[in-house]
């Protein structure tokens, strides 16, 4: 009796071990896999090699609301890359958005016509406090009219690649709101729509092209024209004394970069964040609440600090055994050795290193019939390339368009010069007889 209890005892106390050890993960890969966003749609991305980490319905259109400023930012940017205007170029404001700012609805920051507005204080106010009218006294200026700068959002989109999009007006506000003063060429009852792929991408082209867009993102407060105005992203470090609310929803690394939010659209945020030079980029839509657009945006951030890590996956000069050689016709040298060109590196989830796999792809052009390349080769001539192949769970791919591979070049490792024309002939007439001499033994074999 005492043994069958002690055996028992021994079953169940490792059982309690086992459970113990599962329950206690930090955050397992069945866990990690049921991340639930609570939000119509979500995209997470790192902002370094686009690899996308997340994903929730990404590719459906949705009204972006104000985060289609993100758009607007990128071409003031551009236009003052181009020299089209500087930061100290001024502007008034027209009826148009002085109707936008002094209605009460729209919360502006309160404009006055007939004085100065700098393209920078203008920026401020749009970039930090989401302002309307700012926004458009910028498309304005840029374009002569919102109806044209409506025109560059849209061809721009199409030139990021972005794949669910439509642009209507610089701010993000239902049309339908503007009444008389709809962009020329819009629907009057129109919206802007993005997916939240398209979000982050937008987003990613700010970021890599035009860096210093976070330098302003990142400022939870500034003065404008004799008031203080306020970052509506709950996420930055916002002064305790002032907003003691929203040190909850601080998040360490948080810069950027826009919220949203009209009755159609609900609460949106396009969110980033850098930890250790990793920089994510985040998108949540049509979530319920202000307070749960930046708890899910945590929850995203999270998974991709905490569960991915970049990794050297292949070294450069990385080789396949049975692929390392490739044969050289009419070479002093009869093979030439490839490798990769350079290592690849990728967002890793933990514990998937070892689903990633390369596949050669010579390139047909450079071979011969019989599959030789033909002298002479050049050391660091590419040959063709070496395709990443992941095998494993959960792939996502990357934000840019049309990048369902990643490659890398592979090169030769030496150069192999053709070899003389005394040693061709010689390897020549040793063809042609030694081509005679077995088609002799063939035909005596015939004899017998």
């Amino acid at each position: 009796m005492n043994y069958k209890r002690k055996k028992h005892l021994s079953l169940f106390l490792t059982a309690l071990i086992m459970m113990a050890a599962i329950l206690t993960q930090p955050f397992s890969t069945q866990a990690a896999e049921a991340l639930d966003i609570e939000a119509e749609s979500a995209i997470l991305v790192d902002a370094e090699t686009g690899k996308v980490l997340y994903a929730k319905k990404p590719d459906m259109a949705l009204p972006p609301a104000s985060m289609t400023k993100i758009m607007t930012e990128y071409l003031v940017h551009e236009a003052i890359e181009k020299g089209k205007i500087n930061w100290d170029t001024t502007t008034q404001i027209s009826d148009y958005p002085y109707s936008i700012s002094a209605d009460p609805s729209f919360s502006g920051v309160g404009l006055t016509q007939s004085k100065d507005y700098t393209v920078r204080e203008l920026y401020d106010a749009m970039a930090i406090n989401s302002d309307n009218a700012t926004t458009i006294a910028l498309a304005e200026l840029i374009a002569g009219s919102e109806g044209e700068f409506v025109k560059m959002m849209n061809k721009k989109a199409e030139e990021m690649g972005l794949s669910d999009y439509k642009f209507v007006n610089s701010t993000g506000l239902n049309n339908a709101s503007l009444r008389e003063n709809v962009p020329k060429g819009t629907d009057p009852n129109a919206n802007n729509l993005l997916s939240a792929r398209s979000a982050a991408l937008l987003a990613y082209n700010l970021i890599k092209d035009y860096p210093s867009a976070l330098d302003v993102s990142k400022v939870p407060s500034a003065t404008f024209d004799g008031q203080t105005i306020r970052n509506w992203n709950w996420m930055l470090p916002h002064d305790p004394k002032n907003a003691s609310s929203l040190q909850q929803f601080y998040y360490e690394g948080i810069d950027g970069l826009k919220t949203g939010h009209t009755d159609l659209a609900k609460y949106c945020f396009t969110g980033t964040a850098n930890r250790n030079g990793k920089r994510l980029i985040s998108v949540v839509m049509k979530t319920e609440s202000e307070p749960a657009r930046f708890q899910q945006t945590a929850k995203l951030m999270d998974y991709g600090f905490q569960r991915f890590e970049k990794k050297e996956i292949f070294p450069k000069g990385y080789q396949l055994e049975d692929q390392s050689d490739i044969p050289v016709a009419k070479g002093k040298e009869d093979t030439v050795q490839i490798a990769t060109k350079e290592a690849f590196s990728a967002m890793v989830k933990e514990g998937q290193a070892e689903n990633y796999s390369v596949k050669y792809h010579l390139n047909k052009d450079k071979l011969n019939k019989d599959g030789k390349l033909s002298a002479p080769v050049e050391k660091g001539e590419k040959i063709g390339t070496a395709e990443i192949v992941y095998d494993g769970d959960g792939d996502y791919g990357y934000i840019y368009p049309n990048a369902d591979k990643q490659t890398i070049d592979l090169t030769a490792q030496r150069t192999v010069e053709k070899d003389n024309w005394f040693m061709l002939a010689i390897g020549s007439v040793g063809g042609f007889f030694g081509g005679l001499f077995s088609t002799v033994v063939d035909t005596v074999k015939g004899w017998f």
